[in-house]
């Protein structure tokens, strides 16, 4: 975790909750609490007018036909029909209270970017700082911080609301690899992040 935190702004920054599926928080221990810190950072996202985007995959019929068996990611998800769009298993949990006016995009592949037109969304709103938390550490979160920090954008990662199955992959991604390109925060960070005391 970082010792210091350096304001935001807040109508220029956009927290990005990824993968937050039903599906996926069954391969992580303590989901409940991981949901519990994404509802903080929600509620901090709401509270400080910062940009709230959801991240899930889904799949249509055709994006199925679309992945090569060469892909060790997704072809078995592809000949499984596992996580088809529509289905509960495919939705952002019903914890986290989609707005009208937030951001939902769904993506086929690992990273938040690179299936989608999250970027040419958050860029024409005038957004350069992104706020992170998902599942899993090793993949919408490295994948997404990578691109994120190629296209030049301030980033933090909320270690506490991120997680992998794999407690020492997310270990040392949060301590040792995420470091070099984001400020790893915990959601007790976050209203400091914005120049606020926590709300009560």
């Amino acid at each position: 975790m970082t010792t210091s935190v350096t304001p935001i702004a807040p109508e220029r920054t956009a927290l990005l909750l990824m993968d937050f599926q039903p599906a996926i928080l069954a391969a992580v221990a303590d989901s409940e609490k991981l949901l519990e810190r994404a509802r903080t950072a929600l509620s901090w996202a709401r509270s400080e007018n910062v940009r709230v985007v959801y991240v899930r995959v889904a799949f249509a019929s055709d994006d199925y036909s679309a992945v090569p068996t060469r892909n060790k990611t997704f072809a078995a998800v592809a000949a499984n029909r596992f996580l088809a769009d529509g289905s509960p298993e495919a939705e952002i949990h019903d914890s986290l209270e989609v707005r009208e006016g937030d951001i939902v995009v769904r993506k086929t592949r690992v990273g938040a970017f690179s299936t989608t037109d999250l970027y040419a969304g958050l860029h024409g709103e005038g957004i350069d700082t992104l706020v992170m938390a998902g599942i899993s550490t090793a993949g919408v979160v490295l994948s997404t911080l990578r691109d994120a920090a190629d296209e030049d954008y301030r980033l933090y990662v909320l270690a506490d609301a991120t997680a992998d199955p794999d407690p020492e992959v997310h270990r040392v991604l949060t301590e040792k690899v995420f470091p070099h390109q984001a400020d790893v925060i915990g959601t007790d960070d976050l209203w400091a992040l914005s120049g606020r005391e926590p709300l009560v």
